[in-house]
């Protein structure tokens, strides 16, 4: 399966190992809850999601790559107890806490979280002497004398054998006793997260146009060539601060991240295009409606890789665009709860702006202690502290103002509120302004074309502006859309009568 279907289905596993019943006990008691497996080609997410899952199910992570331990490490150092049994007295070898179960723990405590889960990577690529310890992990949830607390649940992480040599394959005992999950790369659902997490246009771009090129593992005489999604990521990241230093990423840079020389080369020579096209083509003049006619001309004799291209462009140009209103619209909501909270402690009494300097703290505070335990991810980071920020200015306008009535207090910053909505509104009206203009452009480049169905696919793919699409009306989005839901749905009858009639003539 996918890694999308597999994170659903672990986030599914994980909910149903941790639903309880009345009495307070799991519904699956701990010695049935099977340790879940995550078999898959290296560089394909299986961390990212299983920090994403903690995170939405508001449970605590572990994680550990136990080919980083030793077996001292894993499951303590040993010594001696003196213990009688039948009244004679016997030496027997106990052992310290495990690092891995301390660290469970810790997290606890750290947390206050009595449920989480412990991810251990790369773990069939242990060495001999901890390949025991692993097989006994998984059957028995214990490292050393110590079990993994009740709670707990167990997410290995593996590779298969073709792309690591030093994987120790599982016998049938202990693959009887875990939740196996293989997992294949897959562009598409890879897509979907990329458009998310602010993956560089010119890398969704590329492998929109060289799919093959996504995911790359080969070995020859003089070692081993790959491509990786996690590569990809972080070429992204690098491109992206690069752009902004004003910094030129070449061939061997990327190298340094996708190492696979052919591969390499090939983006590094698409790169170059890309800023090119974006020069030639003016995108953000299409997006204000400022196109020159040379563009059309230009475009009508390009061949389809240049158009998709630019396609890709004025893609990644409207994504950023339709975050930038996600952002704000997520801003403001969060800011009118808070507000709303503002308002009942004003009516227990207290100084106004002593109130919101409060807040503003206790914000900062939580987001910081959410950061450092897992529980929160960088954007909504960045948003808690933003609404912490936005209350210590409204603690300082009130506090200038002298103003001590709560009623006062309130309209005062009520107004202030007022300001970040029509920001807000300002924001999505741009939005929409630009998404027009694109259609304008689209239309007088491509009319209903094959260039229109992959602009209207990329549209729904893209989280930010499905999200964008589903809340403000665009009648021309909504045309295309629902002409190509409907060409999609008469494609699937005809290839099923297709199939119906073969099988009738018995072929």
């Amino acid at each position: 399966m996918n890694i999308k279907r597999a994170k659903q289905e672990i986030e599914n596993t994980i909910k149903a190992y941790l639903q309880k019943d009345e009495y307070g006990d799991y519904l699956i008691p701990s010695i049935r809850q099977r340790p879940i497996l995550l078999i898959g080609a290296p560089g394909i997410g299986k961390t990212q999601i299983m920090e994403q899952i903690a995170r939405e199910c508001d449970i605590a992570l572990v994680a550990y790559t136990i080919t980083h331990h030793t077996r001292q490490s894993a499951i303590g150092l040993p010594f001696i107890l003196e213990k009688e049994f039948g009244g004679k007295k016997y030496s027997v070898t106990e052992y310290t806490m495990s690092e891995i179960i301390g660290s469970v723990h810790e997290q606890m405590e750290k947390t206050g979280c009595k449920e989480g889960i412990l991810f251990i990577d790369e773990i069939n690529c242990v060495s001999e002497t901890l390949a025991p310890t692993m097989l006994q992990f998984l059957q028995c949830k214990t490292f050393g004398n110590q079990q993994v607390p009740e709670g707990w649940i167990i997410v290995a992480a593996g590779n298969p054998p073709e792309y690591n040599k030093s994987v120790r394959e599982f016998d049938v005992v202990t693959l009887d006793r875990v939740k196996k999950i293989d997992v294949e790369p897959n562009f598409s659902v890879w897509k979907e997260f990329a458009y998310t997490a602010g993956v560089h246009g010119a890398i969704i771009s590329y492998l929109e146009l060289k799919k093959e090129n996504f995911y790359q593992m080969e070995t020859r005489v003089d070692g081993k060539r790959f491509a990786t999604a996690r590569g990809w990521q972080d070429l992204s990241e690098l491109l992206t601060v690069y752009e902004k230093l004003g910094m030129i990423v070449d061939q061997e840079v990327i190298f340094q991240y996708i190492q696979h020389e052919k591969i390499a080369k090939d983006f590094a020579n698409y790169l170059e295009l890309y800023y090119k096209y974006q020069t030639d083509y003016q995108i953000q003049g299409i997006l204000e409606g400022n196109v020159r006619e040379s563009v059309y001309e230009k475009l009508k004799f390009a061949p389809f890789d240049e158009r998709l291209s630019v396609i890709g462009l004025i893609l990644a140009a409207l994504s950023e665009k339709f975050e930038n209103a996600y952002d704000a619209d997520v801003y403001v909501t969060e800011l009118f709860d808070t507000l709303k909270n503002f308002r009942r402690k004003l009516t227990e009494g207290g100084v106004p702006a002593d109130i919101l300097y409060a807040m503003s703290h206790e914000i900062l505070e939580r987001a910081e202690s959410d950061r450092e335990s897992g529980r929160i991810d960088r954007k909504t980071e960045h948003l808690q502290k933003e609404i912490s920020k936005t209350l210590s200015v409204y603690g300082q306008l009130v506090k200038g103002e002298g103003i001590l009535d709560a009623n006062t207090a309130f309209e005062c910053v009520r107004a202030e509120f007022v300001k970040e909505t029509e920001r807000r509104e300002q924001t999505i009206a741009e939005v929409s302004e630009n998404l027009e203009c694109a259609f304008d452009f689209m239309e007088r480049a491509f009319g209903e074309s094959q260039e229109m169905v992959v602009f209207i696919t990329e549209l729904t793919v893209n989280f930010y502006a499905a999200k964008f699409l589903s809340e403000n009306e665009s009648g021309r989005f909504y045309k295309y859309n629902k002409g190509l839901l409907a060409n999609e749905r008469r494609a699937s009858i005809i290839s099923g009568i297709e199939e119906v009639e073969m099988l009738m003539n018995g072929n």
